[in-house]
């Protein structure tokens, strides 16, 4: 029951913290296009509170869901300690082993998808507070100078290398994460490999040993044959 409790728990994270990262994924390209979009800062601002809302209220369920599993987890804990368990059940062990892990992966996926997006929240509140200030600026002074286009383009291009730079990490982390992945798929295949092969010399010691009784039960059975054959050729020439 603790299992299917834990594993339908871990389903409904998965799904939460897909929906997450897809939030803080899309946050700064949305907040990008209504900026382009829009001269005024008043949609922005409500559009950008609403998904500020809705990344508190997804942070808060993502949490209780963690606390849930983790409560899930403490009790197959104290159900392999108890008196009725036995103490060595590997299967056991390794059942809760693997429902830690996921416990722990998915609290790390969560806390780095949160500071991606608080990351990603400020330096876009900072680009907008400049942007800001840059159109007021050129509305009150009113004079479009080539200056100020050059200023403008600048910008534009460190915001267009920010985002290049910011892809390029997420491709590098996703890369570290698959290798992470392969690297714990091997260690466990080798591990496999390494108990077959402490199993392999017993097998190989009881075969040989085997081996051995049959050819002395073959020396003893030949000698009682000849012996019998010498006693029977000598009763009959005698």
């Amino acid at each position: 029951d603790l299992r299917k409790q834990a594993r339908q728990l871990e389903n409904e994270l998965d799904l939460k913290l897909v929906s997450f990262s897809k939030l803080c994924t899309s946050y700064s390209s949305s907040r990008d296009g209504r900026r382009d979009r829009y001269s005024s800062d008043t949609t922005p601002l409500l559009n950008g509170s609403s998904q500020d809302r809705m990344f508190e209220t997804m942070a808060v369920e993502i949490e209780q869901l963690l606390g849930k599993l983790t409560g899930i987890n403490d009790k197959m804990a104290e159900y392999t300690n108890s008196a009725g368990v036995p103490s060595l059940n590997a299967a056991l062990m390794h059942t809760l082993q693997r429902h830690r892990d996921i416990l722990q992966d998915y609290t790390h996926e969560f806390h780095k998808t949160k500071a991606n997006f608080l990351a990603i929240r400020e330096r876009e509140n900072l680009l907008g507070s400049v942007r800001k200030d840059i159109e007021s600026y050129k509305s009150g002074s009113g004079v479009n100078n080539r200056r100020t286009e050059l200023f403008l383009k600048e910008h534009e291009h460190l915001r267009n290398s920010d985002r290049l730079i910011e892809e390029t990490i997420s491709i590098a982390m996703a890369t570290k994460e698959n290798m992470t992945s392969q690297r714990g798929m091997l260690k466990s295949i080798q591990s496999k490999m390494n108990t077959l092969a402490n199993r392999f010399p017993a097998v190989n010691s009881l075969i040989q040993r085997i081996n051995l009784r049959k050819r002395r039960d073959s020396f003893i059975l030949g000698g009682v044959i000849g012996v019998c054959t010498i006693l029977l050729l000598l009763y009959a020439f005698h």
